[in-house]
């Protein structure tokens, strides 16, 4: 069943991708295609996507008229891999009708992307896709978003 929620949006991205590989003269059946969808995001297969997908925490809903991350130049901040940022959009383009768009940001500062004591791994520039809301559908091992964004303060 498709619903609401992450796992439905999932099965739907299925259902989308099946009729595309048969459109294309590829037909493949819907567990392939839900196995494709959780490689896809990351999973080893489609059960452990399911399996992951509830337990994920839901960003706080902002507001979809807070676009201005939408535009080249825009100042932002927020979190990427749980370390918080500030910095400039350098490019923006749309995913087509998904809602989803691609954006690279450079950092102010740059931003430790390692949780490990004795090891760094710094990234000042960072190419993402995010929802309407500055969220990024991928997400961490413990189901936090890999970015969330916002306008600088």
């Amino acid at each position: 069943m498709t619903g609401p929620g992450p796992t439905g949006d999932y099965k739907a991205q299925a259902k989308r991708l099946r009729s595309a590989m048969a459109s294309q003269g590829t037909p493949i059946s819907h567990s392939r295609a839900l196995e494709l969808i959780a490689e896809a995001h990351g999973a080893r297969d489609w059960n452990t996507l399911a399996a992951r997908t509830p337990a994920m925490p839901q960003a706080a809903p902002r507001p979809a008229t807070n676009r201005a991350f939408l535009q080249v130049g825009a100042r932002v901040g927020g979190h990427y891999l749980g370390q918080p940022f500030t910095g400039e959009v350098l490019a923006v383009s749309s995913l087509g009708n998904s809602g989803r768009y691609k954006l690279e940001i450079h950092f102010d500062e740059p931003v430790d992307v390692v949780t490990f004591d004795s090891f760094s791994a710094f990234r000042r520039r960072i190419r993402a896709t995010v929802d309407g809301t500055g969220t990024s559908p991928q997400r961490t091992s413990n189901g936090q978003p890999h970015l969330v964004i916002g306008t600088a303060d």
